[in-house]
């Protein structure tokens, strides 16, 4: 399984975002999803139940199984993912082990059929039909247009990354044995989920079946049909005798994203800002400690250095985050839109100025957060407030870990925190209702922003960060503050 809301008026009608109508990519299909926001792609997707029931009895609980016999439903899923999809995207270069396995569950275990270097439709339709093996796609959002807009909407919805893997088994076949780390597209697959091993399981896993029991659910998952169950459920499928073939994609979200993985990323900011204060924290530790194999007495000294961190937390403002917020933002997927977006090449309207009206766009792509000065290597590093976005990030390398990512944005100092929340928390704002202590401070702030933005039109993706209406007055302002990159 693959790891790793919307502005109001200005007092003027407000036009949605440009973005042309986009018509499914497969043949026109028409999707049966609401995109209307994210909150409503969720709640469409696993309709009829309710949002709130779902996280309130389901989520990381129990799996949910949602069977839906909708004809609509079943032939939109039928246009994610075919196995006719493989030939076009064989032509465009795909790879066995970065974009595909090939494999088959033979007595118990995993075998895997890859060949090297380059995938060709012909040889791994040879493998599927002659050698029965299931071909596993990684991170189909990568070239399928509506898998990207879901997942897209997804990652805004639980700000967290979402990835995909798409698995294509012929009839009588199993491709994987039980494993834990899902929507059926085509055919029909026969699943049984067991009692996890380890629940809320952080890594992938096979398990042997003289070890997992009984299944608690057995089922055949027809087109249209949607399955949930929470990380580290025990799970295997395999496609029924007398089908051609079946077809399944599985969306998965929340890989290092719990509360000990939140933890480990602000401990240091806070060990950080603590020892600045606390001169215990900056004193040398006991020598030969190093050396010991006895820690009863460090422990003690530790647990007592842990309750005055949770004294200090009690009181922080502000989190020093360290990598978790940069990394989804990074790595996440740029805002789904349709053709090379010309209409979004320059941020909306005019420069701004004091008597102009603000806000973010795509404001679900953009974080705040607090960090130390990346060039300072001095003793007195200080904090800056970093505007990180994904609106430039590339949709051809989302999930693949190994490649290689760069971070978009700004940074600014720690006293423009509050005028940056500002524009965040608000729907619409006046530049002069910013709060900075000088009129010169408050256009600076937006220049800068704005300046940034068209700056980067020429690059691969031309989107903006802020809008604001147009104005017959021009402000020509020297920025600032350096962009970051």
């Amino acid at each position: 399984m693959p790891k790793k809301a919307k502005p109001a008026g200005t007092g003027k009608e407000e036009r949605p975002v440009p973005r042309k109508q986009a018509k499914v990519e497969a043949a026109g299909v028409p999707s049966t999803l609401n995109f209307d926001s994210p909150g409503s792609l969720f709640e469409s997707l696993i309709s009829p139940i309710k949002t709130e029931t779902f996280f309130k009895e389901f989520w990381e609980q129990k799996p949910l199984l949602i069977q839906r016999d909708d004809p609509a439903l079943a032939t939109y899923y039928r246009s994610l993912f075919r196995l006719t999809d493989l030939k076009s995207l064989c032509s465009r270069g795909v790879y066995y082990g970065r974009d595909v396995n090939v494999c088959r569950c033979v007595s118990g275990k995993k075998k895997v059929l890859n060949k090297d270097g380059k995938a060709h439709f012909l040889q791994l339709r040879k493998d599927f039909d002659q050698k029965r093996a299931t071909i596993q796609f990684h991170q189909p959002q990568r070239f399928k247009d509506e898998l990207w807009r879901i997942q897209e909407k997804l990652e805004c919805y639980f700000g967290s990354l979402v990835g995909s893997n798409v698995y294509i088994t012929p009839a009588g076949s199993q491709g994987l044995p039980p494993h834990y780390d899902d929507v059926e597209l085509e055919g029909e697959k026969h699943w049984r989920l067991y009692h996890p091993t380890v629940p809320l399981a952080r890594e992938y896993s096979l398990e042997t079946e003289d070890r997992i029991g009984k299944p608690t659910h057995e089922f055949t998952l027809k087109p249209g049909d949607l399955l949930y169950f929470p990380r580290g459920t025990i799970h295997q499928a395999d496609t029924p005798p007398g089908l051609a073939h079946s077809t399944h994609v599985t969306i998965s979200t929340y890989q290092n994203s719990s509360w000990g993985d939140f933890l480990l990323d602000t401990i240091s900011g806070l060990v950080f800002d603590t020892a600045k204060e606390d001169m215990e924290l900056r004193a040398g530790l006991p020598r030969q400690l190093l050396l010991q194999v006895e820690t009863t007495t460090v422990t003690t000294r530790l647990s007592g250095f842990l309750r005055m961190l949770a004294d200090q937390l009690e009181g922080t403002k502000e989190l020093l985050s360290s990598d978790m917020k940069k990394d989804f933002v990074m790595n996440r997927l740029p805002p789904y839109y349709v053709g090379d977006g010309p209409e979004l090449s320059t941020p909306g309207g005019m420069l701004p100025q004091l008597d102009s009206t603000v806000r973010f766009q795509f404001k679900e792509h953009i974080i705040l957060t607090v960090g130390l000065a990346q060039d300072r290597s001095d003793e007195t590093q200080e904090k800056m407030v970093y505007v990180y976005h994904s609106l430039r990030n590339r949709r051809e390398t989302h999930m693949m870990g190994n490649e290689e990512t760069e971070a978009h944005g700004l940074r600014f100092p720690l006293s423009h925190m509050d005028a940056l929340k500002q524009i965040w928390n608000s729907s619409a704002i006046s530049v002069k209702d910013l709060k900075l202590p000088t009129d010169e401070e408050k256009e600076s702030l937006m220049m800068v922003i704005w300046l940034y933005v068209l700056s980067q039109r020429h690059g691969r993706q031309k989107s903006k960060l802020l809008s604001v209406p147009e104005s017959d007055k021009t402000i020509l302002l020297t920025s600032l503050f350096n962009p970051v990159w």
